[in-house]
């Protein structure tokens, strides 16, 4: 349908040149020309795009829907060099065509990377963006269905402007969650369907028992729970079989080692581990609390203020250390301790930078030996991290 062709120019990979040849049958060549550069291109990188026009025997109607595909895309890049906002840029620019966000921009981009990468395990949630993330995972897998295993969540409700709205368990809540999660998916079935958190109103029999009932109806495959104790798992696990536990694990998280671990593992039960850089810490991007931008959610978050930043900031410093001496980024060797727990733990770290999908994907080339483990795992033993991993809030849904 359509040949492109590019590379990077100039310097720090600042210019990209890009060939569009497009066929002489008539197609939506605007969409399907802006979905190319949405694969190609690296909105983290981009700042000038220069489109080559097709050649001019082609009709009049092909060449205007590739005229709108270049302005929209040096819309986009202007609006992006004035620092502009998410809105203004998804509110579109003179002279362009409604534009896609840096933020859509990046997930669908950095998908399609990491699909290159042989990634195929996608998590999101209804929760995140309000439904939004899901659109734009159904959006990034359009077409590759069969190369990704999908999960999702639902449970943590979200009013209409993203406010916290409580817990919902209830049978018909999750047959309403699931119906809604397929359609922005653009899917006919989800392959891992967790419930994001327990909710302490519902017997988690009965949570369950409707999930179930999604399974025989072929719009889910398998069920999962997100930070669900020890007992609740069992209870769960008896109603159907949970595939997977989705919970919180990282070096300076590491309480579901007591008793989780040891009964997701009794049950067969997979585990899947979030932040598993907690929130970016283990990195070692962070020097001081000032590093962290105004209005990002780890402001709030207790083990990065006062004190305990200092006394994470320390512990850190032996990971920064063996990631020197391995020629490995701190993040890497954070992921490779992850990796290193056992082939039934299966880390998820977050990102909607290239380079940093591709630095994490190559923490699987991290090897750590015995004393490397014993090092890391001295300067990290259980408890060690200071403060707790959520405010008060939201700490009273987890481990229930």
């Amino acid at each position: 349908m359509l040949a492109l062709e590019g590379q990077w120019v100039g310097a720090r990979e600042s210019l990209f040149a890009l060939r569009l040849e497009l066929p002489e049958r008539r197609q939506d060549f605007l969409a399907v020309a802006w979905d190319a550069m949405v694969r190609r291109l690296s909105a983290v990188s981009v700042r000038v795009v220069l489109v080559c026009h097709p050649l001019p025997d082609l009709s009049r109607e092909i060449r205007v829907a590739v005229r709108a595909v270049a302005e929209r895309v040096r819309a986009y890049v202007v609006c992006r060099a004035r620092g502009q906002s998410e809105a203004t840029i998804e509110n579109g620019a003179p002279g362009s065509r409604r534009l896609v966000s840096p933020s859509v921009f990046a997930i669908v981009v950095s998908t399609h990377r990491a699909l290159e990468l042989g990634v195929s395990f996608l998590d999101t949630a209804d929760m995140y963006g309000v439904g939004r993330n899901e659109e734009l995972v159904g959006r990034a897998i359009a077409g590759q269905r069969d190369r990704v295993v999908l999960a999702t969540k639902f449970g943590n409700v979200r009013g209409p402007n993203g406010e916290f709205a409580g817990v919902d368990g209830s049978p018909a809540y999750v047959r309403a969650a699931c119906e809604e999660s397929l359609r922005r998916l653009g899917v006919e079935t989800i392959d891992l369907y967790y419930q994001h958190r327990v909710d302490p109103k519902v017997p988690i029999e009965e949570t369950v028992g409707a999930m179930s009932e999604l399974v025989t109806a072929g719009k889910v495959r398998y069920l999962g729970l997100s930070e669900a104790s020890a007992a609740t798992i069992r209870r769960a696990h008896d109603v159907h079989p949970i595939a997977a536990l989705q919970t919180e694990y990282s070096l300076w998280t590491r309480d579901v080692e007591e008793a989780i671990l040891p009964t997701v593992r009794e049950l067969g039960i997979g585990f899947v581990a979030y932040s598993p850089l907690g929130r970016g810490f283990l990195t070692g991007t962070y020097a001081s609390y000032d590093d962290i931008p105004e209005g990002d959610y780890r402001r709030n978050a207790p083990r990065f203020q006062g004190e305990n930043f200092a006394k994470n900031l320390d512990l850190v410093a032996t990971v920064v250390r063996l990631a020197r001496a391995k020629n490995a980024t701190p993040a890497q060797i954070a992921l490779a301790w992850v990796l290193a727990q056992g082939d039934d733990v299966v880390p998820i770290p977050g990102t909607k930078r290239i380079r940093y999908l591709e630095e994490n994907a190559r923490a699987l080339e991290i090897a750590l030996d015995a004393s490397d483990r014993a090092e890391i795992e001295a300067a990290f033993p259980r408890g060690a991290a200071a403060g707790t991993r959520y405010p008060a809030a939201g700490m009273a849904g987890v481990n229930r």
